[in-house]
């Protein structure tokens, strides 16, 4: 898993790219990123499938604050991204939730 910023100036937004990869979910049909930057939709933010058998998705951010957020592959199994860049613990169940900072 890999987090790739793009900071762009001249709309003050980062994109950022966020990436599961293959071994995280070989067997997923479906994964969505759900997080603080969609309210926490289960279904907003779909990931792509690429041939490599990861998936992808570039979500804009704000710059100047840590946003929250996990991975739900097949609207069953929640993953958090193994290089995050901190976690912290989530107020529902007993998990921790991956952030991205930008």
């Amino acid at each position: 898993m890999s987090l790739k910023k793009q900071y762009l100036k001249s709309n003050r937004q980062c994109k950022v790219t966020f990436r599961l990869p293959k071994a995280a979910a070989p067997e997923a049909k479906t994964v969505h990123i759900v997080g603080e930057f969609n309210n926490w939709s289960t279904v907003q933010t779909p990931m792509q499938r690429l041939k490599s058998g990861e998936f992808k998705a570039v979500v804009a951010l704000t710059p100047g604050r840590d946003y929250q957020f996990r991975y739900l592959i097949d609207q069953i199994t929640w993953e958090n991204d193994w290089k995050a860049d901190h976690y912290v613990k989530s107020e529902y169940g007993d998990c921790e939730n991956s952030v991205v900072s930008v």
